[in-house]
């Protein structure tokens, strides 16, 4: 039976609703970053670039680096863009956008998110990378889908038990990345580990301005969590939420992370620019690799 209109969203050139894009114009390998004009600072590196599309905070190039196609595309902040992001992208190749129907031979895409993020270690400093091994989920997104295949309940209840989480709040989840595109973008250069998935950048990562938060500590538990040697290297917005859904759908996803913030020791970056132009080129470079 065909999805619904209500459901499948196209505009009227026969584009997805929010991205704006046909299946012609991804490559299998697509580069995430949040910040739309971030795209600008890795397609500049690109040998020709073939198509270009802007709406809202979706902005999306495609072309060419060293021979290798890839895509570009921005999703803007927070765990809901994401939602629309990976569902879209997976549209556009696993469903027929005329039959409105899944198609039967579907097809995976290599996810690289390339963000920026507050390492909350004190050994991981400012200008590192940081591989999320794990992705660690506190914003409750991935609980409206059918999670149980993807979950990691051994190390999901270590944390709620040794962080003392609140029932009150969404229980965290932990999905592990793409293994086999984590050894493809790993080096003496990356620290790995489990990076934290946020609501929001402010309350629901430890920041207080004028309001007072639920568990001002919380940062200082996750920051001592270990499960096996596991820790949590850093916490962002979009990491788990694209990993959880790349899982589902059957896509490789792996996170990189420019960090520009020590939350344990309180330094930000003296140059946050020359640290994320330096994990775009190690980024491209290692993609380049990939078969």
């Amino acid at each position: 039976m065909p999805i619904k209109e209500s459901e499948l969203i196209l505009n009227p050139d026969g584009s997805l609703y929010h991205l704006s894009l046909k299946p012609e114009h991804i490559a299998n390998t697509i580069i995430l970053v949040g910040d739309q004009d971030r795209v600008e600072k890795i397609s500049k590196h690109f040998d020709s670039i073939e198509f270009k599309i802007h709406k809202r905070e979706f902005r999306t190039h495609t072309g060419f680096y060293k021979g290798k196609r890839i895509s570009v595309l921005s999703t803007g902040i927070g765990p809901d863009n994401i939602d629309i992001v990976l569902n879209e992208l997976d549209a556009l190749v696993n469903i027929d956008l005329e039959t409105r129907k899944p198609k039967e031979t579907l097809q995976s895409l290599n996810i690289i998110r390339v963000g920026t993020s507050g390492s909350l270690q004190k050994d991981i400093p400012v200008d590192s990378f940081v591989l999320s091994e794990y992705g660690l989920d506190l914003n409750g997104m991935l609980h409206f889908y059918q999670i149980d295949a993807i979950k990691t309940p051994e190390i999901e209840q270590a944390f709620i038990q040794q962080t003392h989480w609140s029932k009150d709040k969404a229980s965290p989840i932990v999905v592990k990345n793409s293994l086999w595109l984590e050894k493809k973008l790993e080096s003496n250069k990356t620290f790995k580990g489990m990076t934290a998935t946020a609501a929001g950048f402010y309350g629901p990562q430890g920041r207080i301005l004028r309001l007072p938060i639920k568990n001002p500590d919380l940062n200082h538990k996750m920051n001592h969590f270990n499960y096996h040697g596991l820790r949590v290297t850093n916490i962002e917005m979009e990491t788990s939420a694209i990993y959880g859904l790349a899982k589902l759908l059957g896509h490789h996803a792996v996170s990189l992370n420019a960090i520009i913030a020590n939350r344990a020791t309180g330094n930000f970056s003296r140059n946050p620019s020359k640290t994320i132009e330096d994990l775009i080129t190690y980024t491209l470079n290692k993609i380049v690799e990939i078969d």
